[in-house]
This record gives C-alpha cells, structure tokens and sequence, in this order.
C-alpha cells in the first residue's frame, strides 16, 4: 500500500517520532488510512495517537547521554548517590516521576511476601527498569524490558551494561505482539488504560499471553493533568472485569498517585 508507506515515512521523519517502533506506526498508519482517504489527515490522526500512547508522557526530549553519564557519576560516589541519580532520570518521564515520592513504599508493600523473584518483565516499560535498585529482587534477577521507543531502549541496554543488570531492552508493540517469555513478574504499570484506549481486545490477549506466575498492575490515580475525575473507581471497575472469571488470587494496594493490585496467576 503506496499510501501506507508515504504515511510510514511522514511520521518517523519527525524529530519526535523518529525512534519509535515503526511497526506500531505501519499499524496505527493503516487503521487511520481506513477511516479517512488523505494521506494528510491520516498521517496527523497517526500522530495523535501515537501522542496518547507515549508522547504525551515527555515534557522535553531526553540527551540519553547525557543522562547516562549522571548515572555512571553517581555510581562512582556511592549507592545513595546513585540512587539520587536515577530519580533525577525519572523525573524526565511522567509515569516514573509520579512514583518517585512513594517508590520506595510502592515496591515494598507491593511484592512483600514473595518467593524470590530470579525474573522481571516490564511491559511498555518507559523509564522503569531504572527503578531497578528499589525492587526487592533476587540479585541475579533477569530484567527484560520493552516499549515502542528505540533510542530510550538502547538507553536502557547501556544501563543495564554499566550497572551489571543481566537482561534487555528491546521496542517491542505488545498490543500487536504480547510478549511470552515465562518469567516469575510481570510489571504493568499503567499501561493497560493506554493499551485499551488503543485496541479494546488487546488487555485480554496481554493478560492471556503473559508467561508470568505473579503480575503487577497499575493505574493512575489522576491525568497528567493532575485531575482525578473519579479515576480510581472507573479504574478498580474495569480491572474487575478483566480479571473476572480468571481463577487469580488479587491483592489491592492504594498509594497516593496510583492504584495497584497483585496478581497471582494459576497456571
């Protein structure tokens, strides 16, 4: 389809889309296409949507070096140092800077009690997978990490290298392909909303396909806005029916910003 790869090669010359998955964009680029004949309109529907899905989470463009580097320095001068590094990194994006004030909280209350962990998936990770040191995992726990960013997935790769965290990071649309290495956690941090408002069968096929004996889950508590509109309920009443008829066990946590439930999967 002609159309379909000028619409393809519109968006990703953008600077602000440049590294994402293109074959999300391909995807999201043929159902727009089907909705509107020009390829004008439908390269700017494209690109909403792509801003809801992951745009919409940066307040400015990450120097991925650079951020590396501060990492690398704080390292040097010690854990605490090292620590206070890696929120200054994920305070660039909005999902992991909500959690910082209760990141440490979050973790401990959520995965209290569970066997060891020896291996993490984190699903439309963003910058996660730096919170790394305030999950209480077995220390030769595997980390593997996807999103639909390249340039923040090589990021994560040089982090993992430079902190001696076995794993990877790879872009990866877990809507149109949910990923099915067996692990012992799955993280999902607010990330089936998105995934909802993107493709209403796709949190189904997700939660169907996860290899994982335990899920962690989240939604926000508030738009990024800072509006809250009800969200916890609307969230809790959906998450309900996602998991209902599934023979899991749930344990529910409320934090400030976020709300999260704890998923035992019987395999």
């Amino acid at each position: 389809m002609a159309d379909l790869d000028d619409l393809v090669t519109a968006v990703l010359a953008t600077s602000k889309y440049q590294h994402i998955s293109p074959d999300l964009v391909r995807r999201l680029g043929a159902a727009e296409l089907g909705k509107r004949p020009r390829l004008k309109e439908a390269v700017k529907a494209t690109k909403n949507k792509l801003h809801q899905i992951g745009g919409a989470y940066f307040t400015a463009s990450i120097d991925y070096e650079a951020a590396l580097a501060q990492i690398a320095d704080g390292r040097r001068r010690g854990p605490e140092a090292e620590k206070e590094a890696l929120a200054a990194v994920m305070r660039r994006h909005a999902s992991t800077n909500e959690r910082l004030p209760v990141l440490a909280e979050f973790y401990a209350a959520t995965l209290a009690g569970l066997p060891p962990i020896h291996s993490v998936l984190d699903v439309a990770c963003g910058l996660n997978p730096l919170a790394r040191p305030w999950m209480p995992l077995a220390e030769d726990a595997v980390y593997l990490a996807y999103d639909i960013y390249a340039d923040m997935m090589a990021f994560l790769n040089d982090y993992f290298a430079l902190a001696g965290v076995p794993g990877r990071a790879a872009v990866r649309d877990v809507a149109a392909a949910p990923p099915t290495e067996p692990v012992d956690l799955a993280l999902l941090l607010k990330t089936l909303p998105v995934l909802a408002q993107e493709d209403k069968t796709a949190v189904p096929r997700l939660l169907d396909t996860l290899q994982a004996r335990y899920l962690l889950v989240s939604f926000p508590a508030q738009s990024l806005g800072g509006r809250q509109k009800g969200m916890v309920a609307n969230y809790e009443a959906q998450f309900d029916q996602w998991v209902a008829g599934r023979n899991w066990q749930v344990k529910r946590f409320e934090f400030a910003s976020e709300l999260a439930f704890l998923v035992e999967k019987n395999f």
